[in-house]
């Protein structure tokens, strides 16, 4: 396992991470669970995400349980606020009183005395981001949380917030978590330029775009029975920002490419998010303990020039920056 430093901070996360959306506590059941995240800790893997949104409380309460058979100074833990579980007034966004109360929340849940990184889900217009860079600077130093950070932010409101935090004595963000893969580069026009120069790391999702870097959606075809396209619970995102004949034409040549190599789709398409050098580590996802071990061979991967020439033709990098956000 490769271990990256957080942007300029001092911590570091495993190149690859383990994440809970749709699986752990929610489509995969508890033994499968432990078993992939054992297998993640022992193949490496210290940094573990999630969110209070998944599946509402349920994967933190699952990763918590099994994590807890570890060292808690081996472990790098995120999770996120935001969005409203409990259906209250101000059971949402990143209002001070939220976050506040979520946090402690997931405190419980995760079953933890603090939390590595706490992070800001999405951006909420109707709080000022005083209010919640102040809010986050109080649970750090009330040892509630170490560091904290944005997912899905336009780089124009990371730099406010690092320039309200420089104006009332607060920590800046310590971490970024952008949506980022050969699908879907717009990170690399702007969002990219502006954490390096800010010293934010940025650990990336949906690395195999929910599969369709895999290869295993066929043009013409419909969803295989077993994969998240083809369950009505988990399909909503690759059927939207996805699901074209073109794209699936495009996996099969990226398949090819990866086998050339001597390796799987899904291991290049990770790979070639880890050499970016603005991410710190790749989040992915798991139903099977062989996807964890197959994943965490992608830190082996070096991609040659050539390759990377090719992967620039078959996934042309974006001419604006409209979608970053």
């Amino acid at each position: 396992m490769q271990y990256r430093k957080m942007g300029k901070w001092g911590v570091k996360l495993s190149a690859i991470g383990l994440g809970s959306y749709l699986t752990i506590g929610y489509k995969i059941d508890d033994k499968t669970s432990r078993n992939t995240i054992r297998t993640a800790y022992d193949g490496g893997i210290n940094f573990f995400d999630t969110a209070d949104a998944y599946n509402k409380g349920e994967a933190e309460k699952v990763l918590g349980k099994y994590l807890a058979e570890y060292d808690r100074d081996s472990l790098f833990i995120l999770t996120k606020c935001w969005l409203n579980i409990t259906g209250h007034v101000n059971g949402g966004g990143l209002s001070a009183k939220h976050i506040f109360e979520a946090c402690h929340a997931s405190l419980k849940r995760l079953k933890t005395d603090y939390i590595d990184l706490y992070m800001c889900h999405r951006p909420d217009p109707d709080t000022p981001i005083e209010e919640t860079v102040r809010a986050l600077e109080d649970l750090a130093r009330q040892g509630k949380i170490i560091y904290w950070g944005v997912s899905e932010w336009p780089a124009h409101h990371i730099v406010r917030a690092n320039r309200i935090a420089r104006e009332i004595g607060a920590r800046p963000i310590g971490i970024s978590e952008p949506r980022y893969n050969l699908l879907y580069r717009y990170p690399e026009r702007n969002l990219f330029p502006t954490t390096e120069a800010e010293g934010i790391g940025n650990v990336v999702f949906s690395s195999l775009a929910h599969g369709m870097l895999t290869g295993k959606y066929k043009p013409g075809e419909q969803a295989p029975a077993d994969t998240r396209a083809a369950d009505d619970d988990t399909s909503t995102v690759i059927k939207k920002l996805y699901w074209t004949e073109e794209d699936k034409k495009k996996a099969l040549e990226l398949v090819r490419i990866a086998s050339d190599m001597g390796v799987t789709a899904a291991q290049l398409a990770i790979a070639w998010c880890l050499k970016n050098p603005a991410v710190t580590s790749v989040i992915t996802g798991a139903t099977r303990v062989s996807q964890v071990e197959d994943n965490l061979k992608a830190v082996e991967i070096t991609i040659p020039d050539d390759v990377s020439e090719k992967l620039d033709e078959l996934y042309p990098p974006p001419e604006t920056v409209e979608c970053e956000h």
